[in-house]
C-alpha cells in the first residue's frame, strides 16, 4: 500500500488552490513557491486534474486554473484518482481473478488487506476539499467504523487458525 507523492502533491496543491482561489485563478508557480512543489512536476499534477474535469485553466494575463466544481463537490480520493490508482493494500493489487500466492491463490491475510484498503478509499471519499480546508476532520475511525473492519478481520483469521494452530504444535 501506497500513497504515492504525486497523490501527495495534487492533494496538497488542490488544498491550496481552495483555500486561496476566491474564485479567482491562481499561478501554478504561486502554488508552488508555498508549497515547496516543484513547478514542473506540478504542471504534470495539474494536466492530469484538467483531464479528469476537477481544474479549469484560464489563460492570458492574470491566468491560472480554477477549481472546476465547488470544493464540496470534490474529494480528496477524486484528487488521487484523477492522478494515481486507486489505494490497495493488498499485494495482489488488480489480479480479480487470482491472487498473490505462486499457485494463484488469495494469501491468508487477503481479504484483511482487502478490507483496509476499502476503508482508506471509503474515507478518502467522505472527506472534501472544502472539509479540508475548513479543519472539519476527524481524528481517527469511530469505533462503530471499526466494526466492520474487526468483523472482517476475525473472518479472515478464525478459518485458518486452527491449521496454523496445528502447525505451530507440531514443530520442536
Amino acid at each position: 500500500m501506497k500513497l504515492t507523492t504525486r497523490a501527495r502533491y495534487a492533494v496538497m496543491a488542490m488544498v491550496d488552490l481552495t483555500a486561496t482561489s476566491r474564485g479567482a485563478p491562481v499561478t501554478l508557480a504561486a502554488i508552488a513557491e508555498r508549497q515547496d512543489i516543484s513547478l514542473s512536476y506540478l504542471e504534470q499534477i495539474f494536466a492530469r486534474l484538467r483531464r479528469a474535469g476537477l481544474v479549469n485553466s484560464v489563460r492570458g494575463p492574470g491566468g491560472g486554473y480554477r477549481l472546476a466544481r465547488e470544493a464540496g463537490r470534490i474529494s480528496v480520493n477524486d484528487v488521487v484518482t484523477a492522478v494515481t490508482q486507486p489505494i490497495r493494500a493488498t499485494r495482489c493489487g488488480n489480479l480479480a481473478s487470482h491472487g498473490c500466492m505462486r499457485d494463484r491463490r488469495r494469501c491468508m491475510t487477503h481479504d484483511l488487506w482487502d478490507a483496509l484498503g476499502q476503508e482508506i478509499n471509503h474515507f478518502l471519499s467522505s472527506v472534501n476539499l472544502a472539509d479540508v480546508v475548513e479543519g472539519r476532520l476527524t481524528h481517527g475511525p469511530t469505533p462503530c467504523a471499526l466494526a466492520p473492519m474487526l468483523e472482517v478481520v476475525q473472518s479472515a483469521i478464525e478459518p485458518a487458525r486452527p491449521a496454523f494452530v496445528a502447525a505451530s504444535a507440531e514443530r520442536p
